[in-house]
Formats: C-alpha cells, sequence, structure tokens
C-alpha cells in the first residue's frame, strides 16, 4: 500500500468515526435497557392482572366467536376492530372504538382516540381486564415507563420521527465505513507486533491507540453485523410503504369501492383463524383485523401468520378471508426485502438465544462504547499534541505551564 493510499484510508476513518461517534453513543446507550426491557418491568412496575384460573393443561379454548360475543355485549353499538391470541399468556385481547372514524387523526372528531381493548381468559371467555375508559382520568405514568420511553424513542429516531429514522440509518451506513477502514488500518500498523499487544511502556496515547484496535478488531464482526441489522431496521417506514403502494394496493385493487359490512352480518372469527392456518401449514395464526382497517379490505378479515419456528418466527404471511362469505381469497407472502427486515430484527437484539444471549449481546454493546470513548480520547488527545507543536513553532515555552499528565511529546506521537 502507498502512502497515498494510507493517508486516504486514515482520512475515511478518522471522519467517518467523527461524525458518527457521539450518535453511536446514544444508540449504545439506550440499547443496554431495552434489551432487558421486559425484565426491567416486571421487576418495577409488574402486573395487575387478576390470576389465571387453574384449569387442566389440556383443556381445550374458548370460541373466539363467544369472546367477540362477550365484548360486543359489554359495548353494545361499538365495532371491534381485531382480535389477538396473547403469544405468551392464555388470553386474548379484543380491541374496540366507537367506528373506525374514531381511530383516525381527525383533530374535530368528538370520538377521537376512543379506542380501547377488554383482554378474556382463552379457555374461558371470561374477562380479565380492560383498558380505562377514553374520558376516564389518564393513570400516571411511572417512571420506569418514562425513563424506557425516552430510550426507545432516542434509540430508533432521536424523537424526530422519520427523519430521525433516516439520519441513523445514514449515521450507520458511516458506522460501516469506519469499520472497513479501521480493518485496513489495523492490519497495516499491527502486522510487526503480536496481535493484542497493548504498549503500556511507552506514550500513553499509543496505550490509547493500542487499546483502540484491540477492542475494535474484537468487536468487529458484532458490530458489522448489528450495525447493518440496525441500518436495514431503521428503513422498516419507507419499506412497508413500499410494500404497501404496491402489492397491497394490487392485491386490494377488486374490492376498494366495495362499501363495509355491518358487523352483525359477518361471518365466524373462529372459522376465520382456522381457514388461514389450513392455507398456511406450519404457522401459527398471530391476529385478526376487521373489514374496514385503513391498512386492509372493506370485505375480508386480514390475518397475520408467523413460522413457528424460532427462525421462521418473525416471518409474517397474510391471509385474506372473506368476511362475507367465511372463503380464503388467498395468502400473500411479503416480498423478499421486507422478510429480510424482520430477520434482522431479532439478530439486532439478541432475541434468538434468549437470556444468554441478551447478556452477550450487553457485554459486546459496553465494549463497543469503550472503543468508540477510545476514539475520542484519540482525537482529541491528537488535536491538543498539534497545538502544542504548532505554538512551540511561534516561539512560546509550554514545558513550565504542562502539568504532569500532559502528553509526552515525540516524534512517534506528533507523527
Amino acid at each position: 500500500m502507498t502512502p497515498r493510499a494510507l493517508r486516504r484510508w486514515f482520512s475515511v476513518h478518522k471522519w467517518t468515526s467523527l461524525v458518527c461517534t457521539v450518535f453511536l453513543l446514544i444508540v449504545c446507550v439506550t440499547g443496554l435497557p431495552m434489551l432487558f426491557s421486559e425484565q426491567i418491568f416486571d421487576t418495577f412496575v409488574g402486573d395487575d392482572d387478576p390470576p389465571y384460573e387453574s384449569l387442566p393443561a389440556d383443556i381445550p379454548n374458548a370460541s373466539l366467536d363467544v369472546i367477540v360475543q362477550k365484548a360486543r355485549a359489554l359495548y353494545p353499538g361499538q365495532i371491534i376492530t381485531s382480535v389477538n391470541p396473547d403469544d405468551d399468556e392464555p388470553a386474548v385481547l379484543v380491541s374496540m372504538a366507537p367506528s373506525w372514524q374514531a381511530l383516525k387523526d381527525d383533530e374535530n372528531h368528538p370520538d377521537r382516540h376512543s379506542g380501547h381493548w377488554i383482554k378474556f381468559d382463552a379457555r374461558t371467555a371470561k374477562m380479565l381486564k380492560q383498558s380505562r375508559p377514553a374520558d376516564a382520568p389518564k393513570e400516571p405514568r411511572t417512571w420506569t415507563g418514562i425513563i424506557m420511553g425516552i430510550c426507545n424513542r432516542l434509540h430508533v429516531s432521536l424523537f424526530a420521527g422519520l427523519p430521525g429514522q433516516l439520519f441513523l440509518g445514514l449515521m450507520g451506513g458511516a458506522f460501516g465505513a469506519s469499520l472497513i477502514s479501521g480493518t485496513v488500518l489495523y492490519g497495516r500498523f499491527m502486522k510487526r507486533l503480536p496481535f493484542g499487544s497493548v504498549r503500556r511502556d511507552r506514550a500513553s496515547r499509543l496505550t490509547w491507540l493500542d487499546l483502540h484496535n484491540l477492542l475494535g478488531a474484537a468487536t468487529l464482526v458484532w458490530a458489522t453485523v448489528v450495525g447493518f441489522t440496525g441500518l436495514v431496521n431503521e428503513l422498516q417506514t419507507p419499506l412497508f410503504g413500499l410494500w404497501r403502494v404496491t402489492d397491497v394496493r394490487q392485491i386490494l385493487k377488486p374490492y376498494a369501492n366495495l362499501p363495509v359490512p355491518s358487523q352483525e352480518h359477518l361471518s365466524s372469527v373462529q372459522a376465520a383463524f382456522d381457514t388461514a392456518a389450513k392455507a398456511t401449514p406450519g404457522n401459527e395464526v398471530t391476529g385478526l383485523s376487521f373489514p374496514g382497517a385503513s391498512f386492509g379490505s372493506p370485505v375480508h378479515y386480514v390475518l397475520w401468520t408467523r413460522g413457528a419456528t424460532p427462525l421462521r418466527a418473525r416471518l409474517f404471511t397474510p391471509v385474506l378471508v372473506d368476511a362475507r362469505t367465511g372463503e380464503l381469497t388467498g395468502a400473500y407472502p411479503m416480498p423478499w426485502y421486507l422478510r429480510f427486515l424482520e430477520i434482522s430484527r431479532p439478530l439486532h437484539f439478541g432475541d434468538y438465544g434468549g437470556m444468554p444471549l441478551r447478556i452477550l449481546w450487553a457485554l459486546l454493546d459496553v465494549v463497543v462504547i469503550g472503543v468508540l470513548v477510545s476514539g475520542l480520547v484519540l482525537w482529541v488527545v491528537k488535536r491538543r499534541i498539534a497545538t502544542d507543536v504548532r505554538l512551540r513553532a511561534l516561539g512560546y515555552d509550554l514545558d513550565d505551564a504542562d502539568d504532569a499528565t500532559a502528553p509526552v511529546l515525540t516524534t512517534e506521537t506528533v507523527r
């Protein structure tokens, strides 16, 4: 490698690192509590749901039609918007609203934001809990909820919505360029030294440099995977938008102008779940949306199914069932870019391997924070050394002003 090429690689590494370091520090620090969000909420917030009845393990679940009827009896005149079985508990969540218009972002609608939910025991169809009415005073937020909400919004979008997501995606690209250029430089400068060596008997800046290089090399693969999957996750909004205006619009085009039928005359919800399960062998049905939703069809149940294995659990396949007749319209696997996005989510947060993998992810996250901090220290120290050299060239005597902790000026450190 020629000196010119080496200087170019160094410039790429320096500037891409400086551009993204502060934002990566924010992402890394906020990502730590998000790795253990479930455990944090269980510890500091707890669950005020009533206990489930003790029933035999092999007892079958109640029909979803019975649960839907009980929800309608509790709130006659309202519509049901979705039915979602719980992933971890024997429960079913039924969401309701006065109308579909009440759920839209309409400042003038009297029932704006009046949607609510009811939680039922999936085995007995007994109501367990429901959300507070829209006109009731809001429950005070806990400090845990506030802190975790801040961490989530900082980590995902820096409180800036879609522009913040795209900006963090750009920072992820800069991080990738920093990793590549750092790998090239590390191989070049460390070929005369044993791998992983830290020169503690030289200038302090060399010690920081060796630590920076060592930690960066040790976490290179993990940082590349998490950085790339983070970049992909930041593109979720435009990718889902692309899917809706292409495939989804084409699928729903024949039904777009049909009126939404009354929910009193719709076909069986339980039968729609069974139909979707048969249409996607090996998948489990995770939820159902009623006709009329802004993202669905005016005459179809939209059911979401996913794979039953850990690897396929993030691969969703929507199924359309005609809500008027109960007949299957079709199952529509997501395009490749959304399937790639869904697979990257658990890899980014370490969800594939349970708690052991999350702990490993947290430790590696701390190490990457050390890489970022050491990189900032190296940049600050180098700027201080360069400033001292320029002042001495102008005739200033800085020896008396330097304290014992000042960096040692040698030919090697200046270079």
